[in-house]
């Protein structure tokens, strides 16, 4: 398993007229905490981009425990439970400052070729970057 951890502190243009981080801005923080975890493997989303491999999301899920509220900072865990193959399955969880639970989630990406819009195996770089955590 491979975890990793970032901070986002929310900002006020993110909250609704009770000063709660509104629903729809934490798939976006979960995109921050995937593109920071695959950054921390030496890799990033514009190579494999370059390389013609694409990412889109398959599903995404999120079950909320309590609201995050302005100024708070947040951390957001992000972990890949399983080496992937064809589909890269990344669970969430985000934390207030007191350590509190604000949610949980989880989302699925798979691995398609730019070219051919056709899913394919996870790159080798990718599997060499992340395989020491799964053996």
């Amino acid at each position: 398993m491979y975890c990793f951890e970032t901070n986002i502190r929310v900002r006020y243009g993110e909250t609704d007229r009770m000063g709660y981080l509104y629903y729809g801005h934490y798939p976006e923080y979960f995109e921050v905490a995937r593109t920071d975890m695959i950054r921390s493997l030496g890799i990033s989303y514009r190579e494999m981009e370059d390389q013609g491999i694409i990412l889109p999301v398959r599903s995404l899920h999120i079950e909320y425990k309590q609201p995050a509220l302005y100024d708070e900072l947040l951390v957001i865990r992000a972990c890949l439970k399983s080496l992937p193959e064809i589909k890269l399955d990344i669970d969430y969880e985000v934390y207030n400052q007191q350590n509190k639970p604000i949610c949980k989630g989880n989302s699925m990406l798979v691995f398609v070729d730019l070219k051919s819009r056709k899913p394919r195996r996870a790159p080798d770089f990718f599997l060499n970057a992340v395989r020491d955590y799964f053996d």
